[in-house]
This record gives C-alpha cells, structure tokens and sequence, in this order.
C-alpha cells in the first residue's frame, strides 16, 4: 500500500480506502465492521469514509462501535463523514435537511461526533452543493468547524468547479480554513467530471480527491450481465435507482470486453477497475465499499495490478469504455 497527501495538506492517506455508504447497518453490523476494518488496516489501508445521511445516521453508529471495539490509537487512522441532507426529513425542521447553512451545520458535527463516539472527525465534506446559501456562508461555518476543533480538514463533494473555485477564494481572502479535498464520483463510465471539468483546480489550488464508486454501484465487477444477483447492492429495495444502469446492455458488453484484459493481467475486471482510478495522480485514494470480507480482500488485489497499466493496456481499456463514458 502507498500514501498519498491529501491535497496541499500534509495528511496522508492510503491510496485505496474503505466507505460504508449502503453496506453498513445495512449489510454490514457492528461485529462484521469489526473484522473489516481490521482486515483493511492489516492491508495498510488507514481511511474510512462515512456520511451523516448513510442508513439515517446508523453507518456512523456501526463504525463508532467498530473503532471502539479495535481501541485503535487515534493517531492511527482517519475517519471522514458528511453533511447536507439532515437526519429530520419530516415535520417544521427546516434548516435541518438539504443544507449547508451556518445552523445546521453547527449542530451536523455535534450529532456525527455523538454517533461515531469521537473527540474529532478529521475529513468532513459539504455533501453535495446548496444552491440557497451562500457559499461565503457555508466557507464561515466550516472553517469554524475546525477552528472550534470539531474537524481538522474540510471538502466538498459533487461540487462544480465553479463552486469550488469560489469557496477556496474566498477562504484565502478571508485567511479561513481553505477546502482541501472533493469526492467525486469516478470511474471507467464517469470521467469527465475529474478529467476535464477539474483539470485546473489540481494545478491551481493543488485538490485533492477521495473519489467514490470505483465499480459502477457493481456494474465493473461483471456480475450484473445476467440480471441482478440475489444479496446485491442492486437487489436492496433502497438501491432499485440503481438497477436500470447496472443492467445496461451496452454498458455490460463493455465490461466483457474488459474481462480478457484483466485476465492477461494476472486480475479480474473489479481489480482492473480499481487499478484504472487508482492510476491517476490526481486521486489521493480510491474509496472501496464491500458487503463481505472476501470482497474486500479481493479488491485489494487491485494494487499489485496498477502498475500493469502501461500506455498500451490503458488504450485497450478506452477502446473497451470510453465511447460509453460520461
């Protein structure tokens, strides 16, 4: 496992992480956490990605009891989480759901560092932009955030480069915390948002990404070219939105295609999928989910395959893909 700063900040972070969007509380209790989390830092991996949003807050719960469990030393690992769409989805609360104003999210870390049972989150991200709040607002609140030393860095994810751009600006005009990191969908069919739309924050503002979905919601493992599997993420009744691309026709030809490929390279597509994010200079660390601790230890397969990507290989894997990216 290598590391990398995250960013222009002097955190390091393992190249190839793990998040618990979907699987946790909801695939994946606290004792089976527990083995994972234990089975990732065994692999080197030191990064955990959370959200406050995730199975209405119990993903935090099932990693704060997991950490509790390992008595890990603090300085060990780094744990992230993120804030927009509130836990309050009914009733007069307002300014607790689809937010990045200064209310909520003061009160957004308080409840997260209750959850996971913290002193401190180190990464926390404004989870998706919002249009209604200025962003000099939100630029404020985060930066107290940290200042208070509820956090120490702060990102953003799914944000336009515009927005980006804007909050780091004001930021450095102000002398606040600057955001350091975004998370961004990445993968072989979601490109151009990290390949062209950022391409001048990373020279300009030196940003970081943790990117997420690396397979495709699954689709780059191959295992949804004959419908959807009982016990996967496309069978949960929350994850139907998913079912239409998992089950594209185009889509899962291009991942046959891929399947030679990985096989000349000692993998399989998954681990050649990750590989292929994994490759990117820009990435600080590739965020992996799994349901199952043989599914994680094979994901990890992925780093003996990323520097089998020469020029080559990487023309042969466009050849198969990018024609369907977006």
């Amino acid at each position: 496992m290598q590391y990398r700063r995250l960013g222009r900040s002097g955190l390091k972070v393992s190249e190839l992480s793990l998040g618990s969007w979907v699987t946790y509380h909801n695939q994946v209790d606290a004792k089976a956490a527990t083995e994972m989390l234990a089975a990732a830092m065994d692999g080197g991996i030191n990064f955990f990605d959370n959200a406050e949003i995730y199975a209405g807050g119990q993903s935090e719960i099932v990693m704060g009891e997991a950490l509790r469990a390992l008595k890990w030393p603090r300085l060990n690992y780094v744990v992230s989480t993120k804030f927009f769409w509130g836990l309050d989805r009914e009733g007069d609360a307002i300014n607790r759901k689809d937010t990045l104003n200064r209310k909520y999210l003061t009160q957004a870390i308080d409840g997260s560092l209750k959850r996971m049972g913290l002193d401190f989150i180190d990464l926390v991200y404004c989870h998706r932009p919002d249009p209604q709040t200025p962003i000099e607002e939100t630029v404020w609140a985060m930066s107290d955030m940290i200042s208070r030393g509820k956090a120490l860095y702060w990102g953003t994810s799914e944000w336009s480069a515009a927005d980006i751009r804007a909050a780091w600006d004001i930021a450095e005009r102000h002398h606040l915390h600057k955001p350091v990191m975004e998370q961004p969908q990445y993968n072989l069919f979601h490109r151009k948002r990290v390949e062209q739309e950022y391409a001048r924050l990373y020279e300009d503002i030196d940003l970081g990404l943790t990117t997420w979905s690396p397979l495709a919601s699954g689709l780059l493992t191959g295992k949804y070219r004959s419908g959807v599997p009982a016990g996967s993420r496309g069978a949960l009744e929350a994850m139907s939105f998913l079912v239409k691309g998992l089950t594209d026709a185009e889509k899962n030809a291009a991942v046959a295609r891929l399947e030679p490929i990985a096989r000349e390279l000692g993998g399989n597509v998954a681990q050649l999928a990750i590989a292929w994010v994994n490759r990117n200079p820009h990435v600080s660390t590739v965020i992996l989910g799994a349901s199952k601790l043989a599914q994680l230890q094979d994901n990890l397969g992925a780093l003996a395959l990323t520097p089998k990507l020469t020029p080559d290989v990487l023309e042969r894997i466009d050849a198969a893909t990018l024609e369907l990216a977006a």
